[in-house]
């Protein structure tokens, strides 16, 4: 997200929300055309809540070692609980958005590192950013083949004997699960509010949070639970909410001067207006990156037998990227993860936030930063300003990333991270977003009407 604009006075630019939930799904349940649009969104969540539910055809499955499988694998628990719990139903959305987020990073990195996509992407407007999404779907089918094939190997343990026409079929099911999820959520973006493939996203771990209460609950009852750890759950998790909502609300406003501007007998112009950097210019998608890159490894190795060269290769960088308190490399893996996080936050936000336009864009309307003479000073200024609020925002990320490694710690209970970490970070980020855009909308209208 970028802010290349800026307004005057209270809440112009903010972040903030001005009226409270009930009242803008009140007012926008009002308006004929909001209206429309959130029903589209409630009935294409209704097919991805149905979809999750299909199962793909497994000959010879075992639910209860797919049950292991989840419990004792990170990576397959993120996957579960950000798809919806549908790899752990192995439906037709086991795959999820998972293969199509791996290849935007792929296209965003190579867009950023070859020149002519980079000029491309400057300059070739509309028709660019169709190639890109072109791109990015055959790259994204691909990776469901590839993802899908690791994904079958890994689970041989909780499947019988598939012969190669099965297995080609269940990846052929997972790749057009995933790119039905794709189209979802383009289909949201135009024709909803918000962003089709967080809003997706944000559903499917809502999905899942039934299912984590229930394991709470069953650790109550079962004894591997004290009630003050319930409590310290409970603390933690309002208090990363609150933090999440302050950093993704929070924002530096620089006030910028705009010329007087003298028209016959008139006087235009001369009113400060601010410039808003948000604190959490990034929002969740570094934590999405990095997340998806250092559990890629132990993804690619369950494609090849447990004995092989590569195989071993792919579980000894699996061992020294995975985040783990409980053991001394999953330090290393952690202040890795933390980093890959610092260096996806400072790289998007140099693809969302281009400084040098902006100051020539302040020049050439002759409005300036008060204290700061256009140009070179300007750009140079915005920079550093942008580079120590960046640096406040990924710190805010890591932080509350780590959280989803130490609370199983504090809990006892594997797999319950989730809903206080990454989960928690992108369910909030994404409905304040949604929020925003639709009070946007109702704003819009008004000074229309």
């Amino acid at each position: 997200m970028s802010y290349t604009g800026s307004g005057a006075g209270k809440g112009a630019g903010d972040k903030g929300l001005r009226f409270s939930l009930i009242q803008t799904l009140r007012l926008a349940w009002a308006d004929e055309d909001l209206r429309g649009r959130l029903q589209f969104i409630l009935l294409i969540l209704a097919v991805y809540a149905l979809g999750v539910n299909v199962p793909v055809p497994v000959p010879g499955i075992s639910p209860a070692a797919i049950e292991d499988l989840v419990k004792n694998n990170p990576v397959f628990q993120i996957i579960n609980t950000i798809g919806g719990g549908a790899f752990k139903r192995i439906s037709i959305f086991a795959l999820g958005l998972n293969p199509y987020i791996v290849a935007s990073i792929i296209l965003q990195v190579g867009t950023y590192a070859i020149p002519g996509w980079k000029e491309e992407m400057k300059e070739g407007g509309e028709y660019a950013r169709r190639q890109q999404n072109r791109r990015t779907r055959f790259l994204t089918v691909g990776l469901c083949i590839f993802q899908g094939m690791g994904l079958l190997t890994a689970m041989s343990s909780a499947v019988g004997g598939v012969l190669p026409f099965h297995k080609a079929m269940i990846i052929l099911f997972w790749t057009a699960g995933s790119m039905l999820l794709l189209w979802l959520g383009e289909q949201v973006s135009e024709r909803g509010v918000g962003n089709g493939i967080s809003i997706l996203i944000f559903a499917g771990i809502i999905i899942s949070l039934p299912g984590i209460l229930q394991q709470i609950g069953g650790g109550v009852t079962d004894g591997l639970i004290e009630w003050w750890r319930i409590v310290l759950l409970a603390l933690i998790f309002f208090a990363t909410t609150w933090f999440v909502v302050l950093f993704t609300i929070a924002q530096r406003r620089i006030p910028i001067q705009h010329m007087r501007r003298n028209f016959g007998t008139k006087s235009v112009g001369g009113q400060v207006s601010y410039l808003p950097i948000a604190v959490a210019m990034a929002g969740v998608i570094p934590i999405i990156f990095a997340i998806t890159l250092i559990y890629m490894p132990q993804q690619f190795m369950a494609m090849f037998p447990p004995d092989s060269a590569p195989h071993n290769v792919l579980a000894a960088i699996s061992d020294l990227l995975s985040p783990d308190f409980t053991r001394p490399k999953g330090y290393l893996g952690a202040f890795i993860y933390m980093g890959m996080i610092f260096a996806f936050t400072y790289f998007w936000t140099a693809l969302q936030y281009n400084v040098e336009d902006i100051a020539d864009n302040l020049k050439k309307g002759g409005s300036y930063i008060q204290g700061i003479r256009p140009g070179r000073q300007t750009r140079d200024f915005l920079n550093g300003v942008v580079s120590r609020i960046t640096f406040i925002g990924a710190s805010f990320l890591a932080v509350a990333a780590m959280t989803q490694f130490i609370l199983p710690l504090v809990v006892r209970l594997q797999g319950i991270g989730l809903i206080a970490g990454t989960s928690l970070l992108i369910m909030v980020s994404v409905a304040l977003e949604t929020m925003r855009q639709l009070e946007a909308n109702l704003i819009t209208k008004q000074y229309e009407g």
